[in-house]
């Protein structure tokens, strides 16, 4: 690998940003260290985590899945460890699809660790690359775990919230209580998470609408998480009293990330729904002298 030259592209969702690296046979090798490097803002080209790009029936992870999407998402961390889901990286994947041609305005489907999710991208309205995107994220699970999340000498009871990936969502009244989010935040019990979570801190900006900062497991604070939201929104419509599988009614909510803003649906059947933007910023390819020396 150390003698080719590999493609790259820079995109990003509500600037939580990733390094893409087209693959479609599945022929590279991204080992833990190579994808750290990648992301390294300093020493590489730097990102949140890494959206390999893998067409479904060439990955081992997902080639039962192939009849449904014809992409994976092999997603990495910024350490290098693979995740689940990301929900902001789906619609910088389902961007890049697009930008490269592999498929048109419209719906499509993407293979991703936590399943396959849905994805609808808008027509462009003010140029290319500039209409939303809309993901299809799947049900929250919420387990019945008591959680609780410290800070400084804080502490909050959490929420517990899964989207294909877990969470703590904690109520606090100002986001600067978050501390600097550049370690983990401490949780208990343990166990509940034995993997590590994704901890969200959400103050109410008005009527269905809230604020969060996170702590993504693997990556640090990013300037947005889509899982995030979407368990930010489940979790807040419940501490408001609102569950659409009761009332018969989606409710939405409108979450604000430091990278800029995202609205969550749920639905009736219990489906979340995550619209935003997605850009792609830049594309080149990595230097084989670099890549021979982070990979040796």
């Amino acid at each position: 690998m150390s003698n080719e030259r590999i493609a790259f592209l820079k995109g990003h969702g509500t600037e939580n940003d990733f390094v893409i690296v087209p693959d479609p046979d599945g022929r590279l090798e991204l080992p833990a260290s190579l994808v750290a490097r990648l992301c390294d803002r300093r020493a590489g080209i730097g990102g949140d985590g890494v959206l390999h790009v893998v067409r479904s029936a060439a990955h081992p992870e997902a080639r039962a899945m192939a009849d449904e999407a014809e992409w994976f998402m092999d997603y990495r961390n910024g350490d290098g460890s693979i995740a689940e889901m990301c929900g902001n990286g789906v619609r910088v994947f389902a961007r890049y699809l697009e930008h490269a041609g592999l498929v048109e305005p419209g719906d499509l489907a993407i293979a991703t660790r936590a399943g396959v999710r849905r994805v609808h991208l808008a027509k462009d309205t003010a140029g290319p690359g500039t209409g939303e995107v809309t993901v299809t994220m799947g049900r929250a699970e919420l387990p019945e775990e008591q959680v609780t999340v410290t800070v400084g000498g804080r502490s909050w009871p959490a929420r517990n919230v899964n989207m294909g990936n877990p969470h703590a969502v904690a109520f606090v009244e100002d986001l600067d209580h978050a501390g600097d989010l550049l370690t983990a935040p401490p949780f208990s019990p343990a166990a509940v998470y034995p993997d590590g979570v994704n901890v969200e801190f959400v103050v109410d900006r008005g009527p269905r609408h809230v604020a969060m900062r996170v702590h993504e497991r693997g990556s640090g604070e990013t300037r947005s998480c889509g899982t995030g939201a979407c368990a930010v929104a489940v979790a807040a419509a419940r501490r408001d009293g609102d569950d659409p599988a009761i009332t018969g009614s989606p409710v939405s909510y409108t979450v604000d990330v430091p990278g800029g803003r995202l609205v969550i649906t749920e639905l009736p059947d219990g489906t979340v729904e995550m619209t935003g933007s997605a850009v792609i910023v830049a594309e080149g390819t990595i230097d084989p002298a670099w890549l021979a020396a982070a990979t040796a």
